[in-house]
């Protein structure tokens, strides 16, 4: 949580925990007591205190880790794909040459800006994690991760300073979106781009683009922080000061494709298959025109405000209902859907972080998963309920 002090018998919740944080909690309780304690007991026993007497309940059952340690890889064999990339590299099969996957980042950097030690910087990161060096073959029928040993970075420096202000605007702009709208080929790599525009002497914008099989939200976080790490050190001639990386992503897709088959698979497929047993197949909302017979994937994103008082009062009620803020927030989105389409049965798509090892949070890698998350809702039930 970041705090100074924490007492045994503060409440998690209270205290600005939420499910991101739980999934690490838990993860740091199987890595250091070897023991698999459901995430729920979190809920259930929110404070040290309580969390201490289920973790020694659940022991004292005999319920030890259920995952087996991530190791380094050979690197002299054919390196699978995790889960989710499989999914992607389908996709890209089924429509090569899609953006439907680039993930976009364009940020405005002001005040003196060291180019060298930036350059430097991401060269460090690309290095220092293989997923940005790696690229996707067919080997033997089968999709397989090639990682190139190393990369020799360079971060291209267009100048706009003999533009106007007004010009400068439409130009970036042109270049942003022309920069987000570029496709990657998986087989070729280069999954990362960087490109660094010059506005004043001391005004840049830089422009990030990646394809989401090598990254996801939580590791643009991780790029944004060892790339502020490292530029600091870089600009004092120091060097790197991140330690290094115990396991990499490649690692990670092996564990779990040796760890998610046999009975650990089929005890998943089969919950799932239970839970989403005639689920819905559309949600179907009052529209003002027909639905496309194929998806066009046009769409706008509305953003709205609220209160303090308000955001205050949803806080307090999740707390008293032993519940995060996002679990209260769904249940309103739900009532809402329910209430504009008159089904019982509805299905809503989240994404999840997919990070429930401790090392795994610092890797920079396509972790994200969506879940299903199906609810029953009935003229019987309460909100609360």
């Amino acid at each position: 949580l970041d705090l100074p002090h924490v007492g045994i018998d503060d409440n998690f919740f209270e205290l600005g925990g939420h499910s991101l944080l739980a999934t690490r909690i838990i993860s740091q309780i199987r890595d250091k007591l070897n023991v698999e304690v459901p995430i729920s007991r979190l809920f259930e026993s929110p404070t040290v205190a309580r969390l201490a007497e289920s973790i020694e309940q659940v022991m004292g059952d005999g319920q030890g880790a259920m995952y087996t340690p991530i190791e380094p890889a050979p690197r002299d064999e054919h390196l699978p794909l995790s889960f989710a990339q499989q999914r992607l590299w389908f996709f890209d099969q089924m429509e090569p040459g899609s953006v439907f996957y680039n993930i976009s980042v364009v940020v405005r950097l002001s005040g003196e800006l060291n180019v060298q030690a930036l350059e430097l910087s991401f060269g460090e990161i690309v290095n220092r994690h293989e997923a940005l060096r790696t690229r996707f073959e067919v080997l033997d029928g089968q999709p397989a991760q090639i990682i190139t040993p190393s990369l020799s970075w360079s971060l291209p420096l267009v100048d706009l300073r003999e533009l106007t202000a007004a010009e400068q605007a439409l130009e970036v702009e042109r270049r942003a979106t022309e920069e987000a709208q570029t496709s990657f080929d998986l087989s070729v790599g280069g999954l990362l781009r960087t490109t660094l525009l010059q506005l004043t002497g001391e005004e840049h914008v830089l422009l990030l683009t990646m394809h989401h099989i090598i990254s996801d939200a939580w590791s643009v976080a991780i790029l944004v922080r060892e790339l502020t790490a490292l530029y600091e050190s870089y600009s004092e001639g120091q060097p790197s000061p991140l330690p290094p990386l115990a396991v990499q992503y490649a690692d990670f897709a092996r564990w779990q494709q040796e760890w998610l088959q046999g009975e650990a698979l089929e005890t998943q497929v089969a919950y799932w298959k239970q839970h989403l047993t005639g689920a819905p197949a559309l949600l179907e909302l009052p529209t003002d025109r027909p639905r496309p017979a194929v998806q066009t994937f046009q769409g706008e994103q509305q953003t709205i405000v609220l209160s303090k008082s308000l955001t205050d009062s949803l806080k307090a009620f999740s707390r008293q209902e032993g519940a995060t803020l996002f679990m209260t927030l769904l249940a309103a989105f739900k009532t809402m859907l329910f209430r504009y389409s008159g089904q019982r049965d509805i299905v809503v798509g989240t994404p999840i972080a997919g990070r429930n090892r401790a090392d795994i949070e610092s890797l920079i890698g396509f972790f994200v998963n969506t879940q299903a998350i199906r609810t029953q809702l009935s003229g019987e039930l309460s909100f609360k309920e």
